[in-house]
């Protein structure tokens, strides 16, 4: 078992690497990281200590001073450097860099340079490092106007605002699981590497993004559709469109109801995709579920009976209440890494349809169980 530290842990991408590694428990210990310990020495220094890894990801990516920026990634790797020679540490060290590093511009600078001074700590303490030159990364729960103009785009097609195209330039992209992936790659490798170019996943003009994007508010989210998916990356950036949107105020929604004198009829999902679509009935009192995924994307609509579903962000500890009624069939759908459950909370039995975009398989079933 690997011990590992993660500086950043609560930002952008050390969030989605520290719940990646929970997936592994037998694999990887977390060691607990808080940003405060770089002003506390001896806290860095118990840190340093306990880890068998330390990836580097704490940064300032955005100040409208760039000296801050610049003197600030610098300051971070200084101390952690510090703090690898007072433990005399033999930790595997990885830093996050940035595609930016040969640009004219001091944050690049920053992260170049804090690349060549843990290069020399390696070589001075015969330790080993890894520099990871990153492409642009988006993601689920990325920070607007600061981590991605993908999560500013999202986060305005799902708050009645209306993005705008500043520079149509191609950009290469590596989605936040993607690049997760290839930090544990090279966790695993054990190996230095003091210049590793992480490979991007995807080129995009920036105006082919906002237009895939206004397609998912159009059909998704006004229309309830899921929207035509043809790869891996449209996959990967409609899951994070939906991690955008505000779940309190806009689930449940209900469905369009017709009726007429033999009864009811009522469309439950019209798909641009497959997946797997299946009927549940539940006795009062019982519970479904109580497990989250990483990847899937999935639908629960109550036709009869009364529900309650809820939803947790597995590293938060609001859970959202949805209470549904057959009378008034409506669905919730499951954002990734949310728990969720359905409860019977009436006195019949309650009819549900699940619908997700991938046949269940016992081999790789993205379904990580976990009480909301």
């Amino acid at each position: 078992m690997k011990k590992i530290g993660i500086t950043g842990q609560d930002g952008f991408v050390g969030k989605h690497l520290y719940n990646t590694l929970g997936l592994n428990p037998d694999l990887y210990e977390r060691i607990e990281f808080n940003i405060e310990y770089f002003q506390n020495e001896e806290l860095m220094n118990d840190f340093v200590s306990k880890c068998d890894v330390i990836v580097h990801l704490a940064a300032m990516n955005r100040h409208p001073d760039p000296e801050v920026i610049y003197n600030t990634n610098i300051e971070l790797v200084n101390k952690l450097i510090k703090s690898l020679d007072n433990t005399n540490s033999k930790a595997h060290v990885l830093f996050s860099s940035s595609s930016q590093e040969e640009r004219d511009n001091l944050y690049g600078k920053s992260k170049k340079e804090g690349r060549e001074l843990l290069i020399n700590w390696a070589e001075k303490s015969a330790g080993k490092f890894t520099g990871l030159i990153i492409p642009n990364v988006f993601g689920s729960f990325g920070q607007p106007n600061y981590n991605s103009f993908i999560a500013t785009f999202c986060h305005k097609l799902t708050h009645g605002e209306v993005p705008h195209i500043d520079n149509d330039g191609e950009v290469n992209l590596i989605y936040v699981g993607e690049l997760v992936q290839e930090i544990i790659d090279q966790i695993q490798s054990e190996a230095s590497n003091y210049f590793y170019e992480i490979p991007f996943t995807a080129t995009k003009k920036v105006s082919e993004v906002l237009s895939l994007l206004n397609d998912y508010k159009s059909k998704y989210f006004d229309g309830g559709e899921i929207p035509v998916i043809t790869n891996t990356f449209e996959h990967n950036l409609f899951n994070t469109y939906r991690s955008y949107i505000d779940y309190k105020t806009h689930f449940p929604v209900k469905f369009t109801q017709h009726t007429d004198p033999r009864g009811a009829f009522v469309e439950v999902i019209r798909l641009g995709i497959g997946g797997q679509c299946s009927f549940s009935t539940t006795v009062p009192g019982i519970t479904r579920g109580n497990h989250y995924h990483s990847r899937k994307i999935e639908r629960f609509a109550v036709i009869k009976g009364k529900a309650l579903i809820q939803l947790r962000k597995i590293d938060t500890d609001e859970v959202l209440d949805f209470y549904l009624d057959g009378t008034e069939p409506a669905y919730v759908d499951m954002p990734i890494w949310y728990t969720h459950n359905i409860k019977n909370i009436g006195e019949e039995e309650l009819y549900t349809i699940f619908w997700i975009n991938e046949a269940f398989n016992p081999e790789n079933a993205d379904t990580y169980f976990l009480e909301v």
